[in-house]
């Protein structure tokens, strides 16, 4: 069993910065595939970006890509999201999932996710 906890979201102005992070329970987190995952109003969970048991194993959404970077710590048993510039269309509810694969490589559907957070709300203005 892993829990979850989002934190880190808030309002920022476009071309801002947030960083948030994900802090899970249990002495398994290491052995999990993360991923970032958000939801805007009205729309249908989608992809942020994954990381896999390896810090080289990484990927992100094309509409995010060169903007986020997705890192963990496994010491601390967390991973987090690191987003630059900011801007309106990022606005979202953002969730941290855990799923676990043989692979051990990141993750980019919904469905492969095993755990999820409860969600931290991200808001950019204009």
């Amino acid at each position: 069993q892993v829990q979850l906890l989002e934190s880190g979201g808030g309002l920022v102005q476009a071309g801002g910065s947030l960083r948030l992070s994900c802090a899970a329970s249990g002495r398994t987190f290491g052995r999990y595939p993360m991923g970032w995952f958000r939801q805007p109003p009205g729309k249908e969970r989608e992809f942020v970006a994954g990381i896999g048991l390896s810090d080289g194993n990484t990927g992100y959404a094309d509409s995010v890509k060169g903007r986020f970077t997705i890192s963990r710590d496994n010491g601390k048993n967390t991973v987090y999201l690191q987003m630059n510039s900011l801007k309106p269309e990022d606005t979202a509810v953002y969730y941290c999932a855990a799923g676990w694969r043989d692979s051990g490589r990141y993750f980019r559907s919904p469905r492969s996710s095993d755990y999820w957070g409860q969600g931290t709300q991200v808001t950019v203005s204009s």
